[in-house]
């Protein structure tokens, strides 16, 4: 790892979110219905959505800040908090006293999950509120060397919102990652390098992804689509494949024990991120992001992965 630059400065632009986390065990069912009954012995409550890429991003040491918008509630307030707690001012995020802010509650039983709740808008954003949004970015926008785009399709990245994002990075000459969501991939046009995962890249392109040649059939699209200069699809237990010169490479996965994939994807974009900015290559900075992913998904939860773990679990990467 000596290779990547630790002061990293990145910008995310995206969904953020609270994970609540109820742990309890499981030993019996209702009476009152055929359900399981779990006796709660803790709950957490931490940064989600585009709040964990921060954390992936802060645990790779980088300096990080990000643009996003909470509702006017006590979850609001929470995030806040947690961005205060991870050393973020927080005077990119703005409240929109119109939506909740989103939080995906999660009940594990011995590790196992057994149900999960969101509460969330999936409203566009008000123009005014996009509007505050892009003069904030044009503040900002100077002082970072990559900007991560967490979509998780929640109101906030709209048409209109991306397209400044990518004429001002492109202006600046800042590059942009995206994590996608949806099926309208065309609202990413002018987009650096687009990341979705196998089941988004089908989706959006219509190709259903059986085997190599139609793997690179789907980046192809996905490319045309978007006008991206790159295209990344995560193949969960495959690995991850990049397309770039109009060639597929695939590299397998490096996990050896799955325990949960929670937030998984978080940690491919802040690791990318982190690469790409350090001036990496497409397929050094795949690699990398293929170490983290191994680790976070051997761990309970919206997890994050340092250097040291990757060192020690991949001593030659």
């Amino acid at each position: 790892m000596n290779n990547l630059n630790p002061k990293i400065k990145v910008l995310v632009i995206g969904d953020i979110m609270i994970d609540h986390y109820i742990y309890g065990n499981c030993n019996r069912i209702s009476p009152e219905a055929p359900v399981q009954v779990v006796e709660i012995q803790k709950e957490e409550y931490t940064l989600g959505g585009a709040g964990n890429v921060l954390k992936n991003l802060i645990s790779f040491k980088c300096v990080v800040d990000v643009i996003s918008v909470i509702g006017n509630d006590e979850h609001g307030a929470l995030v806040i908090k947690e961005l205060s707690d991870c050393g973020i001012i927080g005077d990119g995020m703005l409240t929109d006293n119109s939506r909740c802010t989103t939080v995906k509650s999660r009940v594990l039983a011995s590790n196992h999950h057994l149900i999960r709740l969101d509460r969330e808008n999936l409203s566009e954003i008000p123009v005014e509120i996009e509007t505050q949004l892009i003069k904030i970015l044009k503040n900002k926008i100077d002082l970072f060397d990559i900007v991560l785009i967490s979509d998780y399709n929640k109101g906030l990245l709209t048409r209109s919102l991306l397209k400044e994002i990518f004429t001002l990075c492109r202006l600046k000459g800042i590059p942009t990652l995206v994590d996608p969501k949806g099926l309208d991939f065309a609202k990413y046009r002018g987009a650096h390098i687009i990341k979705p995962n196998k089941k988004e890249a089908a989706q959006a392109t219509g190709i259903a992804i059986k085997d190599h040649e139609s793997l690179k059939q789907a980046c192809a699209s996905l490319k045309e689509i978007t006008q991206c200069d790159k295209v990344i699809i995560t193949l969960s237990e495959e690995g991850i494949a990049f397309y770039a010169e109009n060639e597929l490479t695939l590299i397998p996965t490096k996990a050896m024990g799955v325990i949960d994939v929670t937030g998984a994807g978080d940690t491919v974009l802040a690791s990318l991120g982190v690469s790409l900015a350090s001036n990496q290559s497409l397929q050094e900075a795949c690699e990398f992001a293929n170490h983290a992913a191994a680790i976070v998904v051997s761990k309970v939860g919206s997890a994050v992965a340092t250097f040291e773990e990757i060192d020690q679990k991949f001593p030659k990467s």
